[in-house]
C-alpha cells in the first residue's frame, strides 16, 4: 500500500524516530533501517523520516549519537574478545584397522567449549556498561523532552504578549486619528474666526509723499 500521509509530525513521532534511530546504531545496524522502521509504525516513507532526522532532530540528539556509537564499538570489541577466548572444538578421526579388509573408522567425542570465568566477567561487565548508558540516554532523553516542554511554555507566553501589544498599538493608533481628526477640525474653525475678524489696513500719504498705515480706530 503506498504511504500517502500529509500531517504534520507530532513531538511523539519525533521521539519515536531519534529512539529507533539511537537504537539502531547501537546495535550496529544503518540509520536507513531505522528510517524504513520508523516509515513502517508511523505510515510515513523513509525518505521522510531520513529528511526530519536529518533536517530538526538530529541535531538535537548530538550527545546521544555519540554515546550510541560508543556503546557499539564496546559492544563489538567485547563480542570480538569473547569469540578469542573461547577455545573451538576439535574432531579427532583415529582409523583402526582390522585383519580383514574393511577398515574401522572411530570419531572421538567433540571437545566441548569451556566458559571461563574471565569470559563471564566480561560479559557482566559489559552488561553493566550498557545499562549504565541506556539509563543516560534515557535521563539525556528526559531532560531534552523536558527542554522542549520549557520552550513550548515560553513561546506561548510570547506570543500571547505580542498579541496583547498589538491589540495595544491599534487601540493607540485609532485614538491617534481621532485626535488628529479633531485637531484638523479646530485649526479649521480657527482660520475662519480670524479671517471673520480681519479688516483690511489702511494708508495715507504724508507731506513727503511716502504712504504710511493708520492705525486701527483712528480718525
Amino acid at each position: 500500500m503506498t504511504k500517502v500521509r500529509q500531517d504534520a509530525w507530532s513531538h511523539e513521532d519525533d521521539l519515536l524516530l531519534a529512539e529507533t534511530v539511537l537504537r539502531h546504531i547501537r546495535e550496529g545496524s544503518t540509520q536507513l533501517n531505522a528510517f524504513e522502521e520508523v516509515g513502517d509504525q508511523l505510515n510515513r516513507t523513509s525518505a521522510a523520516c531520513g529528511f526530519r532526522w536529518n533536517a530538526e532532530i538530529r541535531k538535537k540528539y548530538i550527545n546521544a549519537i555519540d554515546l550510541a556509537k560508543r556503546q557499539r564499538k564496546e559492544k563489538k570489541r567485547a563480542i570480538e574478545k569473547a569469540k578469542k577466548s573461547t577455545r573451538p572444538a576439535v574432531v579427532n578421526f583415529q582409523q583402526n584397522y582390522q585383519t580383514d579388509t574393511e577398515p574401522v573408522t572411530e570419531v572421538n567425542s567433540p571437545a566441548e567449549s569451556t566458559i571461563t570465568l574471565e569470559t563471564v566477567i566480561q560479559f557482566l561487565s559489559q552488561l553493566k556498561k550498557d545499562y549504565y548508558a541506556s539509563n543516560q540516554s534515557k535521563a539525556s532523553l528526559d531532560q531534552a523532552q523536558r527542554e522542549n516542554i520549557m520552550l513550548k511554555e515560553q513561546i506561548t507566553k510570547l506570543e500571547n504578549q505580542l498579541a496583547q501589544t498589538e491589540k495595544e498599538l491599534a487601540t493607540i493608533q485609532e485614538d491617534y486619528k481621532v485626535f488628529v481628526q479633531i485637531m484638523d477640525r479646530a485649526r479649521k474653525m480657527t482660520v475662519l474666526e480670524d479671517q471673520g475678524s480681519f479688516k483690511a489696513p489702511a494708508f495715507r500719504m504724508d507731506k513727503n509723499g511716502n504712504l504710511e498705515q493708520i492705525a486701527q480706530g483712528s480718525n
